[in-house]
């Protein structure tokens, strides 16, 4: 048992030595080769590059519009009537929650949570003069409303303030159709809980708009007590919670859910109701995948063409090697060493100028203009995440391997005295 344990341990030592010497050889036959070499790690380089750029800035994209749509009007975690998203809009004073109630108190409680807002939803007119318009109103409570609405700019004016019971905000598109500016008086008008018609007065604070046009052409926001007023109701129609982090929101849901009545409140995260978000993302890892595909046939061809040359030029070295008693196995590990030496060459030089570009092109940032149904452009940057610092190391590596197994394959079933006959 003690010599089984003996040898065991003789043959491991062995192995590791072994594939070290094999590591060490394929390293110098790499360096021996410089020019060969240089250009199959520039291509595995160049691709890892082009990765590191585009997935970088889709990435940016993902969290730009994941940060619109946030910041915008959904916040981190909803809390409503269950059915309300669903059917709400066909009559919304069937899902009026409460001004006060212990879940919301559990909601502010909730770890990370940084705020909770309520919000009370209608539509109605609004009328200044002899115009009148159809619009979308938001009863939001003021003070919240600054942190919970980032994207949301004053172009004219100012927001909405606690000290102005009155003041209303109108998108600018709606703005300009009613011929509204900060400081003109708006009549608007909506169905009450009851099924009748009431109006309130109020003053123009100001013009806002927010990443989506269409919005804009349509919105007013009033203070939360203005709106419970208009509509004769006391409550608000969702609970909206905006926390510290987005990565906590599948815990904070799942918190929320355990902790509330499923037949009383439902609890959504923001991405149940960014569908537009959902389908961008689905459709630009799409398109990712496409280039990585593209980037691993390049790398395989260049690694499988410079491997093969290498053979070629090598064939009687390969032939005297075998009739010295190497093993076939052995040459073909030591070609399999070499693409993996290219690849991890590549793979890294690609990483370290694939962040250096990244860094620089962000510090000073791409110009985008208005994406389609958007309000306004943006300046794009480059995000390098550590997800695909690994996916683009593991193609660099993977991708070579493959590509030099059919090289080393052939170079180890060569016939010895066939090989050895090359060079006469």
């Amino acid at each position: 048992m003690i010599f089984s344990v003996a040898l065991l341990s003789k043959r491991r030592t062995y192995l590791l030595k072994s594939l070290q010497l094999d590591l060490w050889l394929a390293a110098r036959n790499v360096l021996r080769q410089r020019r060969r070499s240089g250009v199959a790690v520039a291509a595995v380089g160049f691709g890892i590059v082009a990765l590191l750029l585009a997935g970088g800035f889709i990435d940016f994209i993902f969290f730009a519009m994941r940060e619109d749509a946030i910041h915008s009007h959904l916040g981190h975690v909803r809390m409503a009537k269950p059915g309300y998203h669903a059917k709400g809009l066909a009559d919304p004073f069937a899902y009026l929650l409460p001004a006060q109630d212990p879940a919301l108190e559990s909601m502010k409680g909730e770890p990370g949570m940084t705020l909770v807002a309520q919000r009370l939803s209608f539509t109605g007119l609004v009328s200044t003069g002899d115009s009148s318009l159809s619009c979308i109103g938001e009863g939001v409570e003021p003070a919240k409303e600054e942190k919970l609405s980032k994207m949301l700019l004053i172009e004219q004016g100012e927001p909405l303030s606690e000290s102005d019971p009155k003041g209303i905000i109108v998108g600018q598109g709606l703005a300009q159709n009613l011929g509204v500016k900060p400081g003109d008086n708006l009549i608007v008008m909506a169905t009450t809980a009851a099924g009748g018609i009431n109006a309130i007065e109020g003053k123009v604070r100001g013009l806002f708009s927010t990443p989506t046009k269409a919005y804009d052409d349509v919105a007013i926001r009033i203070p939360l007590a203005m709106s419970r007023n208009l509509l004769k109701v006391d409550g608000s129609h969702v609970w909206i919670g905006l926390l510290d982090e987005t990565e906590r929101t599948d815990a904070a849901v799942r918190a929320l859910r355990s902790a509330s009545d499923g037949a009383s409140f439902e609890v959504i995260p923001w991405l149940d109701l960014a569908d537009f978000y959902r389908k961008t993302v689905e459709l630009f890892t799409r398109q990712v995948a496409v280039v990585k595909f593209i980037i691993a046939v390049i790398i395989v061809l260049s690694i499988s063409n410079t491997l093969t040359m290498s053979v070629m030029e090598r064939t009687s070295e390969i032939g005297t090697s075998m009739a010295l008693g190497m093993r076939r196995g052995r040459i073909l590990r030591q070609f399999v060493f070499e693409g993996m030496v290219i690849g991890m060459l590549g793979g890294t030089a690609g990483v370290v100028i694939g962040l250096a570009l990244a860094w620089s092109i962000s510090s000073v940032g791409i110009p985008m203009p208005p994406p389609p149904g958007m309000a306004r452009g943006f300046t794009a940057e480059i995000h390098v995440g550590v997800a695909l610092l690994r996916d683009a190391l593991l193609i660099a590596l993977g991708t070579t391997l493959v590509a030099s197994l059919l090289p080393a394959i052939r170079a180890s079933r060569l016939n010895i005295v066939d090989a050895l006959r090359t060079s006469r």
